[in-house]
């Protein structure tokens, strides 16, 4: 019965066939723009830690102690002759705190023109 059915099918089917389109036109254009706008706002923070510092250099200068003690003195080694001293002490914690701001605004647009012809 199946194949009695498929026969039928085959024998009384008719060959496809496509049909040549034609454009309707013979030239033309097209325009096209394309615009994009970005707006972007930002902040940026940084923060920095650091330890405990307590140093000290210098020439032609001698230390009476350790610089932790509040009671060190610094004297000159060789009197008549030049000396720098340079202290530094800083407490622990934030050292330096860093925001910038900024605005980026930006508009860019795409004109695209298209030329055919058949």
């Amino acid at each position: 019965m199946k194949r009695s059915l498929l026969l039928l099918v085959f024998a009384f089917a008719t060959p496809a066939a496509a049909n040549t389109v034609t454009p309707d036109f013979t030239q033309g254009t097209m325009n096209s723009t394309t615009t994009t706008t970005i707006d972007i706002s930002r902040t940026i923070e940084t923060e920095k830690y650091g330890a405990a510092v307590s140093t000290w250099s210098g020439s032609n200068v001698t230390a009476s102690g350790d610089i932790s003690d509040t009671a060190t003195t610094y004297s000159i080694h060789t009197a008549g002759d030049p000396w720098t001293l340079e202290i530094t002490t800083r407490a622990a914690g934030l050292i330096e705190d860093t925001t910038i701001t900024e605005t980026i605004d930006q508009v860019s647009t795409i004109t695209t023109l298209s030329v055919f012809s058949q």
